[in-house]
This record gives structure tokens, C-alpha cells and sequence, in this order.
């Protein structure tokens, strides 16, 4: 019955953080997670379930908190020990209900919404957040009948994907695989959900120009996510999709996935001054020079003090800067903030996003491939089908949303490799210098060399 555990220790939590200096994940041997004989956590009351993970991802949040980087923020909003994993998917030990209200029966193969919002903290009524469909906004993460966690795999009452053990979730927290996805899809589906909530609440208009700073799981995932939501009508189509991208592979896939150019970071600013039509000014000593116009949407998937700046400098006078990357305690010159009046949003988890009702052929793996700049301004068919939508938006959940993008985009091949959780140390260093290994997404296979 293995189990990674985290426990509350500052000894081990130092090391680690010393460790990560080296590089980040190199210090999971060190730090507080450690490999136990652990039981399975007792369901917390009734339209609970247990969970069985199949494979369970290791995301950027993890890393951080493998590393001891973590802002302190989080700490009223943990719990101790936990088990760690929140990209789960994963088979219902018994017959439960899905967050659609729909019957799922034993066996079934889920995927979990890991926010424990007042439905999984049985609190009523429901607080204003939860009470509209915005589950990650929920205020009441340390309240209710479990014990206090933003999401699971970072709650000491829930359990978390990487364990043999299993975890215990709300039925609110159930969404369904479809049939046609791979677990490897399915495991995406998450920082997928993420994606897609982030360029939904990104205000993006009809002929935009949007760059996207980080090329990691969550810069490729938002790539992917607008490219296919524009191409279907849910989202306004952008003029331009430009991203930032280090390594070789990174670059091959926001192609696939529909980015109208991919290119290295130190060239992303001078391709959004070409698609702005822009002048620049400044940009002395290695620093991005501003841009007097720039892009309309800047969606910054790194979230450290470089890319935040760099982002300041590359949107336009009154353009948007969404956070999807987890910043920490940054220093930044918030003086371009101020003088060039631009939003800085933060974008986090999900829910239910409120999106035009389109009706369309799902959009299949063939398009992955198409033409780049096809892809990004939705085409021809695309802009036919949004002109034909007269409906009043509707209603659906991020992760129903998500489904459709990992469907159409195949992002399990994302997944670049897979590890057995008696070889955790290996599978965060690899998560950790994931890209320039040449990978992605590194994830838990309960299955390897392990039985229940």
C-alpha cells in the first residue's frame, strides 16, 4: 500500500529548498514527501466515494511545493500530513452520482475536479462563489466537515492520486471520461480545464493579437485550449496566437496545436511588435523593450518576476495580463502597471464558464495539424459558425469544455513519461527539468509495480 506522504517538517523542508537551488526537483529525497505504508482515508460523509488512481500528474504547483518555494499564502489553506496529486484519473470503487447529477456506476473510469468547494465541505447555504458555478473562487477552503485544503492533494482528510491507497471525493468533484480518450488524455484534462478557464476570463476579442509567455504544460495547454475554442465558436477568434518557447519540441507543439507563430522568448516581444504594428522604446541591459502598442492579451504562464515583467512590457496601453502561472512573492517595477493602465487578472482552476451555444462537428486529431495561422483565426468555417449562433450563452462546466479540447487536440501526448511511485525522486527531477529533457507532463502510474 504505498502512499507518498508530505508531512510538516522545517528540517526537511530547508533541505529541499537548498536542494532545488541546484535544480527544481532534485530535492524530493531530502524534503518532507516520503514513500509510507499508508492506509486509505475514511469517506467523510455521505456523496463521498472512493477513487482508485490510475496515473496522477505532477503539475508546476507540486513542484514548488516539493522544492520549499511555495508561497506562504497557502499555509492556513493546507492541511498536514497530505498526499499530493490533484491530476487524477482514476476508477469509482462503488456506484456514485457526477457532478452532472448523472449516475456513475462502480468501476467507472472518473476524472477529479480537485477544489473542495461548499459542496465537498457539505456548508450551506452556499457562499456567493460557489453558489454561481465559480468553485475556485470558493472562500470557505478552510471550513466545513474536512479538514482545511484548497484542493485535494493538499487536504489531510481527501488522500491524493499518488497513492495506491486511493482517495476519497465528492460527487461534485466527478466528471466521467468519454469513451474515445486514453488515460493519458484523461490525465490532461485538468491543467486542460485550467487552460481553458484562463482564455475564457481573458476578455480576448474578435481580431485580437494574444501572446502567451511559457511553453511548459500550461503554455501549450492555453495554446491548445484557444485555438480549439475560437476554431468552435466559444471564443472570439484572435487575430494573432504567438508564444514563447525554449526548446525544440515546444516549439513543434504549439505549432500542432495552432499557434500562428512559435518562437524563442527573446523573440516573442519583436513578433508582437510586428503583429501590433508597433514602435518600442528602451530595453537596455537584456530587458524587454516596451512596446507603444503591443499585444491586446498577454497570458503569462510562468508567473516569476522575468515573465511578469516581460509581459508588462509587451501588452498594449490598456491590455490585459493574465496570471495562469502560481506567483510567489515577486519583486516587479509596477510603475508600467500604473502609467499604461493595464489589467493584471489572475486565472485559477475552474468551473463553469458562460460561453456561446454553437453547434459544430467536434473538432478531431486531424486538427492538431493543421495550418497554424487556420487554426488561430478559427478559419473560414469557424467565423460561418459563430455568424450562424443567434443563441444566448450557455452554461457549461470548464471540465465539459476540457473534454472537447483534449479530444480534439490530443493532449495526451503531452504525457511524456510515466514512473511507478516507489521511483518518486526520479519522476520529479525528470518533472522538474522537464523541458529541456525534451518532455512535458511527468506522471504517477499507480499500476507500475504496485498492487492493492
Amino acid at each position: 500500500m504505498s502512499t507518498l506522504l508530505f508531512e510538516r517538517s522545517l528540517p526537511r523542508f530547508a533541505a529541499a529548498r537548498l536542494a532545488s537551488s541546484f535544480g527544481s526537483g532534485r530535492g524530493a529525497g531530502l524534503g518532507p514527501l516520503r514513500l509510507v505504508d499508508h492506509h486509505a482515508p475514511e469517506l467523510p460523509g455521505e456523496g463521498w466515494v472512493h477513487v482508485d488512481p490510475v496515473l496522477s500528474g505532477i503539475c508546476g504547483s507540486d513542484l514548488s511545493t516539493l522544492d520549499g518555494r511555495s508561497s506562504r499564502y497557502f499555509e492556513e489553506i493546507v492541511s498536514f500530513p497530505f498526499v499530493p496529486g490533484h491530476e487524477v484519473v482514476g476508477h469509482l470503487s462503488a456506484d456514485a452520482v457526477g457532478a452532472d447529477g448523472e449516475p456513475l456506476a462502480a468501476g467507472s473510469r472518473v476524472v477529479l475536479q480537485p477544489v473542495l468547494g461548499c459542496a465537498a465541505r457539505d456548508i450551506h447555504p452556499f457562499c456567493v462563489a460557489c453558489a454561481a458555478g465559480h468553485v475556485g473562487d470558493c472562500g470557505r477552503v478552510a471550513f466545513g466537515h474536512i479538514r482545511p485544503g484548497l484542493q485535494t492533494g493538499f487536504c489531510a482528510d481527501t488522500g491524493g492520486g499518488w497513492s495506491t491507497t486511493g482517495l476519497v471525493a465528492h460527487s461534485s468533484q466527478l466528471f466521467a471520461v468519454p469513451a474515445g480518450l486514453s488515460d493519458a488524455d484523461a490525465v490532461t484534462t485538468e491543467p486542460v480545464a485550467c487552460a481553458v478557464h484562463a482564455v475564457l476570463s481573458a476578455g480576448i476579442r474578435e481580431g485580437d493579437v494574444v501572446a502567451v509567455v511559457g511553453a511548459g504544460t500550461l503554455g501549450l495547454t492555453v495554446t491548445a485550449a484557444l485555438a480549439h475554442l475560437a476554431a468552435s465558436g466559444r471564443l472570439p477568434a484572435p487575430r494573432s496566437l504567438l508564444i514563447g518557447a525554449k526548446y525544440s519540441h515546444q516549439l513543434r507543439l504549439a505549432r500542432e496545436f495552432g499557434a500562428t507563430e512559435a518562437l524563442p522568448p527573446d523573440q516573442l516581444a519583436r513578433a508582437v511588435r510586428r503583429h501590433s504594428h508597433s514602435l518600442s522604446y528602451g530595453g537596455s541591459s537584456g530587458e524587454t523593450a516596451t512596446l507603444t502598442d503591443g499585444a491586446d492579451v498577454v497570458i503569462d504562464c510562468v508567473g516569476s518576476a522575468e515573465s511578469i515583467t516581460q509581459s508588462l512590457a509587451m501588452v498594449r496601453p490598456r491590455g490585459t495580463v493574465a496570471l495562469v502561472g502560481m506567483p510567489g512573492k515577486v519583486t516587479i517595477d509596477l510603475a508600467p502597471l500604473w502609467h499604461r493602465e493595464v489589467r493584471l487578472a489572475g486565472a485559477y482552476a475552474y468551473g463553469t464558464e458562460s460561453v456561446p451555444a454553437v453547434v459544430a462537428a467536434p473538432v478531431g486529431a486531424a486538427a492538431a495539424g493543421a495550418s497554424a495561422a487556420a487554426a488561430a483565426s478559427a478559419g473560414a468555417a469557424g467565423t460561418a459558425r459563430r455568424k450562424k449562433s443567434a443563441a444566448p450563452p450557455e452554461e457549461v462546466a470548464t471540465f465539459q469544455l476540457a473534454f472537447e479540447v483534449v479530444a480534439a487536440q490530443s493532449t495526451g501526448r503531452l504525457v511524456s513519461a510515466t514512473y511507478p511511485l516507489t521511483r518518486f525522486e526520479e519522476a520529479v527531477a525528470h518533472a522538474g527539468a522537464a523541458g529541456r529533457r525534451g518532455a512535458v507532463k511527468i506522471a504517477f502510474d499507480i499500476t507500475k509495480g504496485n498492487t492493492r
